[in-house]
């Protein structure tokens, strides 16, 4: 938890009793239903949470977005967003339903009343949003594929809707066809280890290839 206050200092009351609620309600459900692996657990504010909350270094959501968090498994980088922005809407997608139920009991046992959650695959949503998140569960091309015509028109933040994506390693091949693209390194944010080769990749809506 003083990590992410360490980065993010002026959170609310509010908002740090809910980061601190999060690490007993991921433990409680894990023994449950296993979402994160046991290390990832003792390390949660590291690997999950700060990972999820690069998105908010690269952009200030206005109130009112719409997001969508696509292949959330156990909430990431959707519940920590949802209480970073507690004005904006977020729309968690999973295929897998035993994580979905873990992300939905997380959400409540907080009391997050700007987040829902639907077991589908994300072809089968019929809704736009200013922005969808994910956290690497598929090439860039799958993505995009994946999320083609979700992306609204309507502009209302700072940067053009599209696709926030969290994502490490090489990435030339993988986005060679993408021109628009920008990247951020995570590393720029924050100064740990973990996330030296980790990239917040950002998709405007009308890319070119």
């Amino acid at each position: 938890m003083e990590l992410v206050l360490k980065y993010f200092p002026n959170l609310t009351e509010d908002q740090i009793s809910k980061f601190k609620q999060l690490e007993s309600l991921y433990k409680d459900w894990n023994l449950k239903i296993n979402v994160v692996s046991r290390k990832d657990i003792d390390e949660l504010y590291l690997r999950h949470v700060l990972h999820s909350l690069a998105i908010a270094k690269v952009i200030s959501f206005a109130d009112g977005t719409q997001i969508m968090d696509v292949g959330t498994g156990g909430g990431f980088p959707g519940i920590p967003l949802a209480i970073m922005f507690p004005n904006c809407n977020f729309h968690l997608v999973d295929s897998i339903a035993k994580k979905l139920k873990v992300v939905t009991e997380v959400a409540e046992g907080l009391g997050l009343t700007n987040v829902k959650t639907t077991h589908t695959r994300v072809e089968a949503v019929n809704e736009t949003y200013d922005f969808i998140v994910s956290r690497a569960v598929a090439a860039m091309p799958t993505f995009v594929h994946w999320t083609k015509g979700k992306i609204a028109k309507k502009q209302n933040n700072s940067l053009k809707n599209g696709i926030l994506y969290l994502k490490g390693g090489n990435l030339t091949e993988e986005l060679k066809d993408y021109t628009t693209i920008q990247l951020y390194n995570i590393s720029d944010f924050y100064s740990e280890d973990f996330f030296e080769t980790k990239k917040v990749v950002y998709l405007p809506k009308k890319f070119k290839v």
